[in-house]
């Protein structure tokens, strides 16, 4: 978790390169136990796709973000 001026991003990693919707499960949990504070879940993947796997939920490669 990151925070910044009171907002936070959920982050997560996961070693896999096709990433699911289930794959976003705690970001999800996260997202609705903490609401107007978090900004949203940053999932992070070893494959090469960027997309949204949820509500709030971005996954992209690691490499992108390093």
């Amino acid at each position: 978790m990151v925070e910044r001026r009171g907002r936070l991003l959920g982050i997560e990693v996961k070693a896999t390169a096709r990433p699911s919707h289930r794959d976003a499960r705690h970001l999800r949990d996260f997202l609705g136990e903490y609401g107007k504070s978090a900004h949203g879940g940053l999932l992070l993947h070893t494959g090469h796709a960027t997309e949204w796997l949820a509500d709030g939920v971005l996954s992209v490669p690691w490499w992108r973000v390093l």
